[in-house]
């Protein structure tokens, strides 16, 4: 019981981490601006953000029934706590030298370095791919619902970023910029509240998952048969053959009221980074950014899928700055932020692979 509660608490760090980490993200582009002060956009971000957690569950769902089969290694509570502090460790280190990594893909590497590490070496016990002949946007695995995200949202993001820059340059390329200011002051307010709002949607989900995953072992090893009356919300069945992982309300509510309170901390190394080291940002070029990446961050999470806020905001940032001229972006400073993206999953995985190893080691496993 201790164990399972541990991995509530661990699971509950890393969203509070995930929301002063991921959040600098969401607001970078308003605080850079100076169209919030970091005060007022933090405020903004954790209302928005805590709203997005309780909106839906399908990327929950994926993380906790689409990467790892546990019928070759049931992810017991310390294989649990070794991916969640594999994805703190780095989530950390990211924030502290103020490199916008991704909580999404440090929490699937430690995950699945975790799950390595309980098998033994055997690499079947991580999903690679499971197609879907009628719909493909449904197939499950590291290959659809990880490796493809990761390459195709940040493309889309660039894209959709420089479309919606270049579409606004040709309407306001007349208007007088003072009037193109005060306009965007406005209108970023509201792009940067739905960017926090799918953030919310996509990130809160993931603990959700990794929760949700925790209870299920504990009542399958019989852990929850005596429970209290009190406590019996904590009994969570293994999903009926071919039926998704529920998540109970109480966990949506505790994931996301902890990620509002991780968002009040702020964030502010990473804003640095995002909305004044890559590229000088005006309000217009602020709301095509955080538009561009809330539109791609809500098709997949309605698709289930757990895509990386930063890599998003950081495309769509590059794809604003390419509209306006490409020397305009500082591509040392993306080369810091591709290499962050490039490490982030094996490392967090090898981090998780080592800690169970260690465990095992000291027969704690």
């Amino acid at each position: 019981m201790v164990l399972i509660l541990t991995v509530i608490l661990v699971a509950l760090v890393f969203e509070y981490i995930n929301g002063f980490h991921d959040t600098a993200n969401s607001i970078a582009t308003v605080v850079s601006t100076k169209v919030l002060s970091p005060r007022q956009a933090i405020l903004l971000s954790a209302v928005t953000n805590l709203f997005g957690a309780l909106w839906g569950t399908a990327v929950a769902k994926t993380i906790a029934s689409g990467l790892i089969d546990t019928n070759i290694a049931p992810l017991s509570s310390p294989t649990l706590i070794c991916a969640l502090l594999g994805a703190i460790v780095w989530n950390l280190f990211t924030w502290w030298i103020g490199l916008p990594s991704s909580s999404s893909h440090a929490l699937i590497g430690g995950l699945c370095g975790a799950g390595l590490a309980a098998a033994k070496g055997n690499w079947h016990v991580i999903i690679w791919s499971q197609p879907n002949a009628e719909h493909w946007w449904k197939g499950k695995g590291l290959l659809w619902k990880v490796v493809m995200p990761m390459i195709v949202s940040p493309f889309l993001g660039l894209v959709l970023g420089f479309i919606i820059m270049a579409l606004l340059y040709l309407i306001f390329h007349k208007a007088r910029p003072q009037s193109v200011n005060r306009t965007f002051n406005r209108a970023q307010i509201f792009s940067a509240a739905g960017m926090s709002f799918m953030h919310g949607t996509n990130d809160a989900q993931k603990t959700m998952g990794i929760i949700a995953l925790a209870l299920v072992a504990g009542t399958a090893s019989g852990l929850f048969n005596n429970l209290p009356d009190y406590l019996h919300f904590l009994h969570t069945p293994t999903p009926v053959a071919g039926h998704d992982l529920e998540i109970a309300t109480w966990i949506k509510v505790v994931c996301a009221l902890t990620m509002c309170a991780g968002t009040a901390a702020g964030g502010w190394r990473i804003i640095r980074t995002l909305g004044h080291k890559m590229v000088k940002l005006q309000p217009i070029n602020g709301f095509a950014a955080e538009t561009s990446s809330a539109v791609i961050i809500l098709a997949a999470t309605q698709l289930g899928i757990p895509v990386s806020t930063t890599h998003n905001i950081s495309a769509a940032i590059m794809g604003v700055g390419a509209a306006k001229r490409l020397n305009a972006i500082k591509w040392p400073v993306v080369e810091r932020i591709v290499w962050a993206w490039i490490f982030t999953i094996p490392i967090a995985g090898g981090i998780a692979y080592l800690l169970v190893e260690l465990l095992r080691l000291l027969n704690w496993m």
